[in-house]
């Protein structure tokens, strides 16, 4: 409905923009949503959380950078609009499989860990998001300590 009435707004003051890429309905939107809130649940984004957000985004999508930006966009804008996770939740349950979702559940974890910490306020928020996607606590945890683990090997690394 947004985007209908800024669509109407555009036709009665002529102004145009180019066609969004990502539909209201795309369950992308929706996965980069959870993992917006995921790197501002803490308070704030850091440089780590902004470039890994991206980066998961691209890699995990196929996007270039510049649909990985607009995709960080339009998420932003729906998930400062959002009252629950369930509107998210619910559409990438429509869109997934079992797979699928662990992987949305994965790039949560990727992103809270991006900047080396993690609180409970995080914790709790995959806990949620992860039992709505009816991923179970066994997978996820089993994924947090394979991004932990990975993270550290990354640490260890630099």
């Amino acid at each position: 409905m947004l985007s209908a009435l800024k669509g109407l707004f555009a036709e009665l003051t002529g102004s145009s923009r180019p066609a969004e890429r990502f539909a209201d309905n795309d369950y992308r939107v929706a996965a980069a949503a959870l993992l917006v809130h995921a790197a501002t649940i803490d308070g704030g984004i850091s440089r780590a959380e902004q470039d890994k957000l991206g980066a998961v985004l691209q890699h995990r999508f196929d996007l270039d950078e510049a649909a990985a930006a607009e995709l960080i966009e339009e998420a932003t804008a729906a998930e400062h609009e959002a009252v629950d996770l369930y509107q998210f939740t619910s559409r990438i349950n429509r869109s997934l499989d079992t797979e699928g979702r662990r992987r949305i559940v994965e790039m949560m974890w990727e992103i809270i860990y991006a900047d080396g910490h993690l609180n409970e306020f995080e914790d709790n928020l995959v806990w949620r998001a992860a039992d709505l996607l009816h991923v179970s606590s066994r997978d996820r945890v089993e994924i947090r300590r394979r991004v932990a683990g990975e993270q550290a090997d990354i640490d260890d690394k630099s």
